[in-house]
């Protein structure tokens, strides 16, 4: 019959086309593979970042804690600490019990960890279209974040650390948060540095995702990444900017190295010469931790430095993620994929 010799052609080509497509992603997947092989030529810097949790800011702690700390920064050569200090409230403040340890902790940091820098990390789920906690949009939300921000400058801290989720390309609240906070940061010699999303693997689809998809944070959402133009103008307000390269959710070694080379290369031929650029790096569990992890992390953070022409002009290093879930052979990882030789 007509109809089943159809039938059976259609199965025929649909087969065909699968096995097309099958063998297509076994080359992409073998040349990647092959790609990941080759160990990196380049090695780490001795300007690096972590991000440290609360209990820092607001609980007391021994001498000895202070001393062990002091003893890690400096062994492991982190430049600059972001140690949790929020969250902000939905007004813009934080209150002061959350933050009552901060006096101490700056002057412990100024004995047993001189030179290194420890900046207030502040943020909230940023409000968008109606969802989230934070309204940016409203001068006087932001102009409450800046009087809290004064204070934890008063206490001594080196900088303020900006971490608001999610940020979408075309956030001039945001930006403009960012000049009153450059102007409020400098005019003390302190920093600002921020956290963001990696950049969109390709701009010109984002028209597309906003026509199709909503923006925030419910369960299908297109992704707060940067593009090129808007990381530019973000790295020209700030002397820090710490890119969130984690949370891959890729299958295999290879592609999840692949991700944090292909960012690391673009993103410093991009901002490098601008501004501090940290890439961000995990020593937490993602979702798929057989693949991701601190070694892959920082083998592709290499890998991208191999592909660069020349060093980028301004410093640049790895952020950790985080100091709560960093665990001793973890740190000794660090030290042997990472950083400089004779700096060990």
């Amino acid at each position: 019959m007509v109809w089943k010799r159809r039938i059976v052609r259609s199965l025929r080509w649909t087969g065909w086309a699968a096995a097309y497509g099958l063998g297509l992603l076994a080359l992409l997947l073998a040349g990647v593979w092959a790609w990941w092989q080759p160990e990196p030529e380049s090695r780490g810097t001795t300007v690096n970042a972590l991000w440290a949790r609360h209990q820092w800011v607001g609980e007391t702690h021994s001498e000895q804690e202070y001393r062990d700390l002091g003893r890690l920064l400096r062994q492991n050569a982190i430049t600059d600490v972001y140690f949790h200090a929020g969250p902000f409230e939905a007004d813009g403040t934080v209150p002061a019990a959350k933050y009552r340890n901060a006096r101490t902790l700056i002057e412990k940091m100024r004995v047993h960890a001189p030179g290194v820098r420890a900046q207030a990390y502040l943020g909230q789920i940023r409000k968008v279209d109606g969802h989230g906690i934070t309204d940016l949009d409203d001068p006087a939300v932001r102009e409450r974040v800046l009087a809290t921000d004064k204070i934890f400058l008063d206490l001594g801290f080196d900088g303020i650390h900006y971490d608001f989720e999610p940020i979408y390309t075309g956030d001039e609240a945001f930006l403009t948060l960012l000049d009153r906070t450059r102007d409020l940061t400098r005019a003390r010699g302190r920093l600002l540095s921020v956290a963001i999303e990696q950049l969109t693997l390709v701009d010109a689809a984002q028209p597309l995702y906003r026509a199709l998809m909503p923006r925030g944070w419910g369960r299908f959402h297109y992704p707060p990444r940067p593009t090129e133009d808007y990381l530019r103008r973000l790295a020209d307000r700030a002397d820090q900017v710490a890119i969130m390269t984690y949370d891959v959710s890729l299958p295999t070694e290879s592609l999840a190295g692949r991700h944090f080379a292909h960012h690391t290369e673009r993103t410093l031929r991009l901002i490098g010469d601008r501004t501090t650029v940290f890439m961000g790096v995990p020593t937490y569990r993602p979702m798929m931790d057989w693949a991701e992890d601190l070694t892959v992390a920082l083998r592709g953070v290499r890998r991208g430095l191999d592909a660069l022409d020349r060093p980028p002009a301004r410093p640049y290093g790895v952020g950790i993620y985080a100091e709560w879930t960093t665990v001793p052979a973890e740190w000794a990882l660090y030290r042997a994929n990472w950083l400089p030789d004779g700096s060990r």
